[in-house]
């Protein structure tokens, strides 16, 4: 239905849509015609969208291998006078950064817009970033959008601001906005331009000689920022209490301060621009107020740059400013800490009036205690039912135990970081960005010369090999760095909604591409590369033990499809012969599902042994092959779909 209401060209039509598809609709009635991304919750979504219906729009859209790439693509675009938009979480701007704070001064053409989309409460990443500081210290303008139509509609704002102060323009996403529905009314499509020519006489270079150029820029679109529709104030002319908020703040602003019965006497200032702070409509306002409490999320950013601005005032009077910064705006680990919530805006603005609010409403408590199901027993993050991954975490961990070094398994960003975990036997042992695995492996490769002598494991996915490994296996190749390079190829990159990669053989439109194997590319570096399928367990232990005895730089390929794959069919089924299964005296303590840990197999307290979910069971046949008592077999069943 969403991908249908995307291509509806009617104006004034209103549909539902997630955040992400308004921001793609957005941009399709900017007239985009060039799209790229790296997927990334919560983020993903929007150039998926895109890239679904770019043939019949006439625009192109790619997953990228990485940010920068996409970013760089996106760039050479507006160069040519196309209008292009490049998408990526917070983390992915970081890999972006080098080529952001360069191509800021070097300006753009044609309108271009980057969407980061942080992820407040590290719902689906490994750590929470406030990007507003990145794009603050690479001075580009930065908008925010609190509902979704208003995610829809900033985008052609942004491309007309881009164009108009020659930059690109920085609209940042969150969780709560991306991943929301809401009704948006439809603007009409514009199709891309067909005049795509890069002028012989143009110049965009990164040279200090244009910082002042750059400064003149932001400048430009702090004046066009005062009047921008998307800051409104609502509330009494001469409110003594302010709220500033952005984001999705300003929808919990709205409802705290009418379910407090408080809008005679509270203002609220919105903003949708947040750096450069459009700094005369800001002051304006803080002329009237006394106390200001700011709702945003994650880190204090809007506060810190509206204290800025108040301290710089000649005539001013006593405010107290209230937020992060403060304490006074803070869920249950602190301020700065997890996502802003509706239950966090009014217990701020509840104290900043003085008003108490039952949330719930008198006796919610008790009917809900009345209500309340029973505790849902403890479950670990684990690997899908079926999935490559554990297979491949028990042939590294074997290996190294036969080995008896004490090697270290160094981790990467993907679904495989499960194995800090007991799905993964807490194998891995460092995880921190995309790439980081080969490079640290690469530097303890090198300490053999301080006495270090633990052989060394770096596992990454296929995705993540051709995004940020490449570059560190390249070192590690000319630096004759002795590692062990594990790739989890899944054939896909599950872990943000299986979209291709150079190695899949097909692009984001869903086209055939040129295939790229990973094992191409490792030789083409005159690598050593084996080629083992997981699931077939002794030989995958047997490989990784072999490669731990040889010297230098070796690569593996653990290659089977992620289970969840429409291609991916479920041919057999495991069952456990009960009269076999030994249960509480089995030498590994219930081996199958206490130190495997697939989801499909289950403690039958009843009948005194291991049982398997039909459901669940992938058929993969691990769980045949490992079973100390040999008392799980697989049975053919009809061929279901993954």
């Amino acid at each position: 239905m969403s991908l249908q209401a995307l291509r509806i060209p009617t104006p004034g039509q209103v549909v539902v849509l997630s955040g992400n598809e308004a921001i793609a609709r957005g941009a399709m009635e900017a007239g985009l015609g060039y799209a790229a991304a790296y997927p990334g919750s919560p983020s993903s979504e929007i150039l998926a969208s895109l890239a679904a219906v770019s043939r019949e729009r006439g625009f192109y859209a790619e997953w990228s291998t990485n940010e920068k790439v996409a970013m760089e693509g996106a760039a050479a675009a507006s160069y040519a006078g196309v209008r292009s938009i490049t998408i990526m979480k917070a983390d992915g701007l970081n890999v972006a950064m080098d080529f952001m704070t360069s191509l800021a001064y070097a300006g753009t053409r044609a309108g271009m817009v980057i969407v980061v989309s942080d992820d407040p409460g590290a719902h689906s990443s490994t750590k929470e970033e406030d990007t507003r500081y990145l794009v603050r210290a690479a001075h580009l303008p930065v908008l925010e959008a609190a509902t979704v139509d208003e995610a829809k509609t900033m985008v052609p704002w942004a491309f007309e601001l881009s164009e108009a102060i020659g930059l690109p323009v920085v609209l940042r996403n969150v969780t709560r906005i991306a991943h929301a529905r809401g009704s948006v009314t439809l603007g009409p499509l514009t199709p891309p331009t067909r005049e795509a020519r890069f002028d012989p006489n143009a110049r965009y270079l990164t040279l200090s000689l244009f910082h002042p150029v750059l400064h003149a820029r932001i400048e430009e679109a702090r004046a066009r920022f005062e009047t921008a529709p998307f800051n409104r104030y609502t509330g009494p002319a001469d409110a003594a209490r302010l709220v500033v908020a952005c984001g999705p703040g300003w929808t919990y602003a709205t409802e705290a301060v009418e379910l407090l019965g408080a809008k005679g006497e509270v203002g609220v200032l919105k903003l949708g621009t947040t750096w450069p702070l459009p700094e005369r409509l800001v002051a304006s306002h803080l002329t009237h107020a006394r106390e200001v409490l700011f709702l945003e999320e994650v880190e204090p950013f809007l506060e810190t740059e509206v204290k800025s601005l108040w301290a710089q005032q000649t005539e001013r009077g006593p405010v107290r400013f209230l937020g992060k910064a403060s304490a006074h705006v803070a869920g249950p680990s602190g301020p700065s800490i997890g996502e802003l919530t509706p239950e966090i805006a009014i217990k701020a603005i509840a104290a900043l009036t003085g008003r108490e609010l039952e949330v719930h409403g008198n006796g919610f408590a008790e009917r809900a205690a009345k209500l309340a199901l029973p505790d849902l027993p403890p479950r670990a993050l684990a690997f899908c039912a079926g999935c490559p991954h554990r297979a491949s975490y028990w042939a590294i961990k074997s290996a190294l135990e036969l080995d008896g070094r004490k090697g270290v398994v160094v981790g990467d960003i993907g679904c495989y970081t499960l194995g800090v975990m007991q799905t993964g036997y807490f194998t891995v042992k460092t995880v921190h960005a995309m790439g980081s695995a080969v490079g640290l492996a690469s530097g303890f490769g090198k300490l053999g010369l301080l006495g270090f002598d633990q052989p060394v494991v770096a596992v990454v996915g296929d995705s993540t090999f051709y995004h940020a490994a490449i570059p560190a296996l390249v070192n590690a190749r000319y630096n004759d760095s002795p590692l062990l390079l594990v790739v989890l190829d899944n054939c896909t990159t599950a872990m943000t909604g299986h979209q291709p990669h150079p190695g899949t053989g097909r692009s984001a439109a869903g086209d055939p591409a040129p295939p790229l194997p990973i094992e191409a590319v490792a030789r083409g570096l005159g690598l050593d590369v084996d080629i083992q399928d997981p699931l077939r367990t002794a030989e995958a232990v047997e490989s990784v033990y072999r490669l731990l005895q040889t010297d230098g730089t070796k690569v593996l390929i653990l290659r089977s499809p992620c289970a969840l794959l429409p291609s991916t069919k479920r041919t057999h089924r495991a069952v456990v012969d009960p009269a076999r299964c030994v249960g509480e005296s089995c030498g590994c303590n219930r081996f199958c599902n206490r130190v495997f840990s697939c989801p499909a197999l289950v403690w039958d307290g009843e009948r005194g042994c291991a049982r398997v979910d039909d459901v669940l069971c992938a058929g993969c046949g691990v769980c045949v092959d490992l079973c100390p008592r040999g008392a799980i077999r697989l049975e053919e069943t009809a061929a279901i779909a993954g």
